[in-house]
């Protein structure tokens, strides 16, 4: 049990276009689990420049940034470390008594799971999406080794930039395209988007795949999931991503890694 708020409460934020419950309920679960004497709420902001001196000025320990801000913080911050500089992107900052630290752990979480996965750097890939979650999911597949890469972007001016940046082709659509790994970090298939019931790739691809990523982690079983799954095919679900992306920036707000089992906990209880 945690102690009762109180004057000495180390607060963490998030800071988002569009706040979710996620964050909120799962660094807050682990918070009481573990008795850490924090809390964590989730904000929006029409000004991140006043919003990040906000967290300097006020002693805010932990900020989680998502879309649009990712880019915009780095000019505001005091230091970035590797993660973030690989991909010249934020999503979280630490404030060391007034000192701004960003990481990007979604490029670290995207990283272990390769790993954790046995995903060879030799197998050939489709990426579909160029925003901010895609650049930090393709560097991180650039920088396990995996060379022959295409991009698949609805936007040509960003997914060609995206593919340059990584040493990858772009496509506007999946077309007929086949690869044995396939990753999607776009909303399709997410929970209260307009193409939530949407694959995010054709069935013909999913068949051909022998590992299916989908980034999405609301629903935990997006249509490309389900697709994959009864496929028979290895799959790597946005609901990994989101919790080891979480447990990352909970030991860099409180200094205390909680175990797997904490955070699968944690993940289910944030997505309820």
């Amino acid at each position: 049990m945690k102690p009762a708020l109180n004057k000495d409460t180390q607060l963490c934020i998030s800071l988002a276009a569009r706040p979710s419950n996620i964050g909120t309920r799962f660094h807050n679960y682990l918070y009481d689990e573990l008795g850490l004497d924090f809390i964590y709420k989730a904000f929006t902001t029409t000004d991140i420049t006043a919003a990040i001196g906000g967290v300097r000025a006020l002693g805010i320990r932990g900020c989680s940034v998502s879309m649009p801000f990712k880019e915009d913080v780095i000019a505001l911050v005091d230091e970035m470390d590797a993660s973030a500089t690989a991909i010249r992107s934020v999503n979280t900052i630490v404030n060391d008594h007034g000192f701004l630290r960003a990481s990007n752990t979604d490029y670290l979480a995207v990283a272990a799971l390769i790993a954790e996965h046995g995903i060879d750097p030799g197998t050939s890939f489709l990426l579909r999406g160029s925003g901010g979650m895609a650049k930090a999911v393709g560097a991180a597949f650039r920088d396990a080794g995996f060379a022959d890469g295409v991009v698949i972007a609805r936007n040509e001016t960003s997914g060609r930039r995206l593919a340059d940046e990584l040493g990858y082709r772009w496509l506007p659509d999946p077309g007929a395209e086949t690869a044995p790994l396939i990753v999607n970090v776009t909303p399709i298939g997410m929970s209260g988007g307009a193409e939530s019931s949407s694959l995010a790739y054709p069935l013909g691809t999913v068949d051909a795949a022998t590992t299916v990523f989908d980034v999405v982690a609301l629903p935990a079983e997006t249509p490309l999931i389900r697709a994959a799954r009864a496929a028979g095919k290895r799959i790597v679900t946005g609901a990994e991503v989101i919790a080891l992306q979480a447990a990352h920036q909970f030991e860099l707000y409180t200094g205390v890694r909680p175990t797997p089992e904490q955070v699968l906990a944690a993940s289910a209880f944030s997505r309820q």
